[in-house]
């Protein structure tokens, strides 16, 4: 069974590996331990001023030294700081009243309690420095990159660990759609914030942040580091589709082309990071109608109203374009609204003659609901006509209407004109 005193000791070789690999400097390790010892003393004797604490923790043993007053026999009013004569010789022969007496203590001779006291102590503090230290190293380091192994995966988050193996955290909010993660294995990822809530530092990680499409770019394409393209604005639907706007100030570098890279090797390796989410690179542009057709591409534009106070556009196309402007699943026009921060509404061009047999929605109350007619009214549709050239997704969308409830109204609508 092991003594108190080699209790004692081999607890300080347990924290001096501990801080080792938390990284805690020799000079700041020392002071906790001394701090830590001076205050279990403090706790037995009241105080520790008369005390001398060495901490070696390269060898993980320690030294605590009593200093007391030599007064004449008798004549002792404190124990802690004074010491009679006759015990000051038994220590050495030839102490004289007034002289100082330096005496070490056993500390393992203070008992199971006070060796639990310093253990509880040296933990608590060790930890706070940890936390410290964890949250010092990361603060300042929002928005760069970071590559972690994975060490569990949740449900709600993947738990990840670094080169020092301090804890990092990847919510399911902040996951690639479709990404799978197994212990072991490096990802990498954006530092997204950094809390210290109540001394216990996080570190959340993401992998859908535009951030971090920034950052990739700025690895693949030196003319982004150097500073010769600007990364204007990121749109993204994280693992499906993303849209950059880039510009450079060199008339004699074309922007897209050096993101895009020859035949697209530039943005294969980022696009393959990114669970193949496709990357569409257009020039940016302060004017904001050519801003919105540039982002509405691949489809070609017949005509834009701006209401620039509002940031809303209306679109007009021709029929066979409306589809490639709306995307699949609506994803294009989403990231061109997101890209350009204007409310993108689309509509099918229509002819004049067309135009002039057009017919008022209410007039179809008979066949057509009047509160399907109200919610079409509200998203500014007053006519026969306007609802027939506007895509059927943003009926759906913007009216709040089932599928079968905009089928049949535009069914409605389609027949009256045919006949």
């Amino acid at each position: 069974m092991a003594t108190k005193k080699e209790e004692s000791i081999s607890m300080l070789d347990a924290f001096k590996d501990f801080t080792q690999d938390k990284n805690i400097d020799r000079t700041t390790l020392v002071s906790v331990l001394e701090e830590s010892f001076r205050n279990v003393i403090a706790k037995i004797f009241g105080s520790d001023e008369n005390f001398d604490v060495i901490v070696n923790p390269d060898k993980g043993d320690f030294e605590i030294y009593r200093n007391r007053m030599v007064v004449a026999n008798g004549e002792v009013a404190d124990e802690n700081k004074e010491i009679a004569l006759s015990d000051a010789q038994k220590i050495e022969a030839d102490y004289e009243i007034g002289e100082e007496v330096s005496e070490r203590v056993d500390f393992a001779k203070f008992g199971r309690r006070a060796i639990l006291n310093l253990r509880q102590t040296l933990a608590s503090k060790v930890l706070e420095l940890v936390h410290d230290s964890l949250y010092n190293k990361y603060k300042d380091r929002v928005g760069q990159v970071i590559s972690g192994e994975v060490y569990q995966v949740w449900k709600r988050e993947v738990l990840l660990v670094d080169d020092e193996n301090n804890e990092l955290i990847l919510p399911k909010s902040e996951q690639i759609p479709n990404d799978q993660y197994h212990k072991g294995e490096t990802i990498r990822a954006v530092i997204h914030q950094v809390t210290n809530e109540n001394n216990n530092p996080k570190i959340i990680l993401s992998r859908t942040s535009p951030v971090f499409l920034e950052r990739l770019l700025e690895a693949e394409v030196p003319e982004i580091a150097d500073g010769l393209i600007t990364v204007k604005r990121i749109a993204r639907m994280p693992g499906e589709r993303a849209k950059i706007a880039v510009e450079s100030y060199d008339e004699r570098i074309d922007p897209v082309g050096a993101c895009v890279g020859v035949k697209g090797s530039r943005v294969h390796g980022i696009v393959r990071e990114l669970n193949n989410e496709n990357i569409d690179v257009i020039n940016y542009t302060a004017n904001t109608k050519l801003f919105i057709q540039r982002a509405l591409s691949p489809a070609k534009i017949s005509s834009i109203n701006i209401d620039e106070e509002n940031h809303k556009a209306e679109v007009y196309l021709q029929p066979e374009e409306v589809s490639l402007a709306i995307g699949r699943g609506g994803l294009n026009i989403k990231l061109a609204s997101m890209l350009t921060q204007y409310t993108i509404d689309v509509f099918r061009e229509v002819a004049e003659n067309e135009a002039d047999e057009d017919i008022y929605l209410d007039e179809f109350s008979d066949e057509i609901d009047q509160w399907v007619i109200d919610s079409i009214k509200a998203i500014g549709l007053d006519t026969a006509r306007q609802v027939l050239n506007a895509p059927r997704e943003m009926l759906v969308e913007k009216a709040d209407l089932e599928e079968e409830t905009v089928d049949h109204l535009l069914n409605v609508l389609k027949a009256e004109f045919e006949n």
